[in-house]
């Protein structure tokens, strides 16, 4: 038990700061370090070949699989002044760069921190909190679709005082905005702002605060004379030699608040983030399936844009079980991408809608059990509910609930 506790207290720095992707394991300075974590699981699908935000779709004809969800493997070096961070995923798919970036700071202060490299998208909180360290196996549907992969190309100034306003970080970035492992395909910038309040040990060092707020100025170049627009009733079509290369707006906004109470029976947290915004898409069809019609371009699309106001948020409760390794999870999240219109109303009258404009729902649910300071078990389930539409395929709820089961070890 002793060597327990002292392995933790040990590893507890490190642990605070790897939970920000956007950080070396320390900045302390220290030569090259090697951490990293594997996560192993098998998969139940309600159905075979569905389509699926809890690991990826599921193959034509399986409904359940093993896979490694995520093999990375992360290296850092710090110094008085600056750190590279070098990140790779190695999963069945093959490997993959994750993150690659050089910060620099005053050698007198980390105050203000300039960001260089492939890193995450500085938005909201679960964007950048790390999967290794998240009590839930994946990000809500809504962060999914708009920010897939979570990393950007671009540069990052982040400001985080040392002294009495310590409690505050702000971030400002400029990133291709075309997402990981892509080239940006136009000659504008998407411009990334971030602001968070935390506040520790209120309460008699129980209480735990944090919220912020986000902001994403972007774009998506047109590639073809048209695209659609709504106007209450459906989708009317604007056609137009002018609108090649015009640049349709991708401008989000959110909220988050986290919140942790240390009490006799266990800690309890709720964690809860909003976003709204315009999302430029294209049109679900035989080849482009509702969910991926929404999701952000790491390409020039090729179809006609669909402009598309969205909203989504979820929420997260955790609670240990009487201060033990054990604890339960309960999750419910919601995507809608295109809140201007009643679902009944989608694939009526040739009004252009499509099973890219489907509000989706997610109640997830299950426990996770820290067999050591290291290896966590985590069994889970996802009950993913559709709005019924007017459309063939969508007239009822899709049987695509997941279950999973995961080992994770991390080093």
């Amino acid at each position: 038990m002793k060597k327990t506790l002292l392995i933790l207290v040990f590893l507890s720095p490190l642990f605070v700061n790897a939970q920000n992707n956007n950080a070396p394991s320390s900045y302390d300075a220290h030569e090259i370090a090697i951490t990293g974590y594997l996560q192993t699981q098998y998969q139940k699908a309600q159905s075979a070949g569905i389509n699926s935000f809890s690991g990826g779709d599921f193959s034509k004809n399986s409904s359940e699989r093993f896979m490694i969800r995520r093999g990375r493997l992360k290296i850092d070096r710090a110094d008085k002044y600056s750190s590279i961070v070098f990140q790779i995923d190695a999963t069945q798919n093959g490997v993959q760069l994750m993150d690659a970036f050089i910060q620099f700071h005053d050698p007198s202060s980390k105050a203000l921190m300039f960001t260089a490299g492939l890193f995450n998208r500085p938005f909201g909180y679960s964007i950048v909190y790390s999967s290794g360290y998240r009590d839930f196996p994946e990000r809500a549907r809504v962060f999914q679709t708009l920010m897939p992969r979570e990393r950007d190309l671009g540069a990052m100034i982040s400001y985080h005082p040392q002294t009495i306003f310590k409690f505050l970080t702000a971030e400002i970035a400029a990133v291709n905005g075309s997402g990981h492992s892509a080239r940006d395909y136009d000659s504008k910038k998407d411009i990334i702002g971030n602001l968070v309040f935390k506040f520790d040990s209120l309460y008699n060092q129980k209480l735990h605060i944090g919220f912020g707020g986000s902001i994403y100025k972007g774009s998506v170049r047109s590639d073809t004379e048209n695209y659609f627009t709504y106007t209450g009733s459906g989708y009317i079509k604007n056609t137009d030699p002018n609108n090649v290369n015009w640049n349709a707006k991708r401008d989000y906004y959110g909220a988050n608040v986290q919140l942790q109470y240390d009490n006799t029976f266990g800690k309890t947290m709720l964690k809860a983030e909003y976003i709204g915004g315009t999302q430029p898409g294209v049109a679900a069809s035989s080849l482009i399936s509702g969910p991926v019609s929404s999701t952000s371009f790491a390409a020039q699309p090729a179809t006609d844009l669909y402009l598309r106001t969205f909203s989504g948020y979820y929420i997260w409760f955790t609670q240990q079980i009487a201060k033990t390794r054990l604890t339960a999870l309960v999750a419910y999240d919601i995507y809608d991408p295109n809140n201007k219109i009643n679902e009944r109303e989608i694939g009526v009258n040739n009004n252009n809608t499509t099973a890219g404009d489907i509000k989706f729902s997610t109640l997830g649910y299950g426990f996770s059990y820290g067999i050591n300071p290291r290896l966590k078990l985590t069994v889970y389930n996802e009950h993913v509910v559709n709005d019924r539409t007017s459309l063939p395929q969508y007239t009822d709820d899709l049987k695509d609930d997941v279950f999973t089961t995961r080992l994770q070890y991390r080093w």
